[in-house]
C-alpha cells in the first residue's frame, strides 16, 4: 500500500504471501517444467499471484490469480478462483506482514453456459478454458471477468456459477479464442486482452481496456479502451485512446480502476523484472480530457521503481533480495493489481508467475 500524489509517494505498508502456499484442491503443474529450484507437480493449487485485488471491506480483498502458469497448453490442472484474503500490512509501527487466506469461491459453468469444449468434465473452470485478468463486483453481486484467450467478458454469480456465454468483443479474437475461424484471423496478440477492467463509480458500466495494440494498428503505443454496459449487456461503441510512453512501445496495461466518475488510474509496464525493469508506472486519465492527437491525457501518479521507504517499511532484507530499503521498488515483471482504498492511498498487488518469476531476487548461480 502506497500514499500517491504527495510530493514525495511513500510506502505505507507491505505484506507477502509465499509462493509455496499451497490451498486445497486436486495436484496441479503437471505441464510444466521446473524452474528457480521448484519441482512440479504441486501437491495441491498453488496461488500464483494475484491478477485482480478488490477492497471487501473490514480488512479484506477478493485476490483473483489469472489461469495458472501462463497458456491454454499448460493449465488445464489449475482450477480458477477468486480467494477472500487478509493483508496484516507489515507498517511503521505495527503488522506483521503476512497474508491470510481466508476461503474461496470456486468458478464453474454446470448449467453449460460455455458453448466450446472444457477441459475438465466436471465443468470446474480450469486455466485451459479462460485466462481471467480482471474482477469487478455488480450492485447485484453478481462478478464480471476481464479475459484474455477471447478476449471476453464473463459473468458469474456470487458463487462462481457462470450466468451466461462469455461475451466476446466484436471484431476482436486472439489466437487463442475458441471460435478463430482461421488459425491467422486473430486481431489480438496472446495474452494482450482485457488485463484491466474498471467499474464505474455508479457501477452501471464496466471500461475493459485492451492491454496491447491490435494486430493492424498502424500506431502500436494505442491501447483502446471500451465502454460496456451492465444493463444491457452490450457494448455502447463508446471507445477512448490511450498512449503508452514512447520509450516503451510494447508496454502493457497491467490494470485499469474508476477513482471517480470520469477519472481512472492504471499501470503501465513493461515486461523486465529486477534490475531490467525500467517502466512500473501508474498513470491518471480523465475521461472528458483528450489532447489534440484524440489520445487521453495521462499524469504520472507513481513510479512504483521508486517508492520512499523513510520507515524502512520493507527492511530488514531476506538474503538476496533486491529492491528493498529506501527507495522501494516494486520490480515484479507482473504487476496487476491496483485499487483505490481510502484518501490518496493505492493497493498494488503482482501476479508473480509461480514458479517462473523471480523478480525480488538477485541473479544467484
Amino acid at each position: 500500500a502506497v500514499a500517491a500524489e504527495r510530493k514525495e509517494t511513500t510506502l505505507l505498508g507491505r505484506a507477502i504471501l509465499p509462493a509455496d502456499s499451497y490451498q486445497p484442491g486436486p495436484p496441479s503443474g503437471a505441464f510444466i517444467t521446473p524452474d528457480n529450484g521448484v519441482t512440479p507437480p504441486f501437491p495441491s493449487q498453488p496461488i500464483p499471484g494475484f491478477s485482480a485485488i478488490l477492497d471487501a471491506g473490514h480488512g479484506e480483498f477478493w485476490a483473483m490469480p489469472d489461469n495458472g502458469y501462463g497458456s491454454k497448453t499448460n493449465s488445464g490442472d489449475f482450477l480458477l478462483r477468486v480467494y477472500l484474503i487478509r493483508p496484516d500490512f507489515k507498517a511503521a509501527k505495527d503488522g506483521t506482514g503476512a497474508v491470510h487466506v481466508i476461503r474461496f469461491i470456486e468458478l464453474r459453468d454446470p448449467d453449460a453456459k460455455i458453448t466450446f469444449p472444457l477441459f475438465r468434465s466436471d465443468r470446474l473452470l480450469t486455466g485451459a478454458d479462460l485466462d481471467l485478468e480482471s474482477l469487478r463486483m455488480a450492485e447485484d453481486g453478481t462478478l464480471w471477468f476481464g479475459e484474455e484467450f477471447g478476449p471476453f467478458l464473463v459473468h458469474t454469480d456470487a458463487t462462481g456459477k457462470v450466468l451466461e456465454a462469455p461475451i466476446p468483443l466484436p471484431g476482436v479474437q486472439s489466437p487463442q479464442n475458441p471460435f478463430l475461424p482461421d488459425p491467422d484471423a486473430w486481431t489480438l496478440r496472446a495474452s494482450r486482452g482485457f488485463e484491466g477492467t474498471a467499474l464505474s463509480i455508479d457501477r452501471t458500466k464496466l471500461y475493459p481496456m485492451l492491454e496491447g495494440a491490435l494486430r493492424d494498428d498502424p500506431d502500436p503505443r494505442r491501447r483502446i479502451l471500451y465502454e460496456f454496459d451492465l444493463a444491457s449487456e452490450a457494448y455502447t461503441g463508446r471507445t477512448w485512446q490511450y498512449k503508452v510512453d514512447a520509450a516503451f512501445p510494447d508496454a502493457v496495461i497491467g490494470d485499469l480502476t474508476a477513482l471517480d466518475g470520469q477519472r481512472f488510474v492504471l499501470i503501465e509496464r513493461d515486461d523486465a523484472q529486477g534490475a531490467d525493469a525500467r517502466q512500473k508506472k501508474v498513470y491518471l486519465v480523465d475521461l472528458r480530457r483528450t489532447g489534440a492527437d484524440g489520445y487521453l491525457e495521462k499524469r504520472l501518479v507513481v513510479d512504483l521503481l521508486r517508492i520512499a521507504d523513510p520507515d524502512g517499511i520493507s527492511l530488514p532484507a531476506r538474503p538476496g533480495e533486491f529492491g528493498v530499503g529506501d527507495p522501494f521498488s516494486f520490480p515484479l515483471q507482473s504487476v496487476e493489481s491496483l485499487e483505490v482504498l481510502d484518501g490518496e492511498q493505492l493497493l498494488i498487488a503482482n501476479d508473480n508467475n509461480y514458479p517462473f518469476s523471480d523478480g525480488r531476487w538477485i541473479a544467484r548461480d
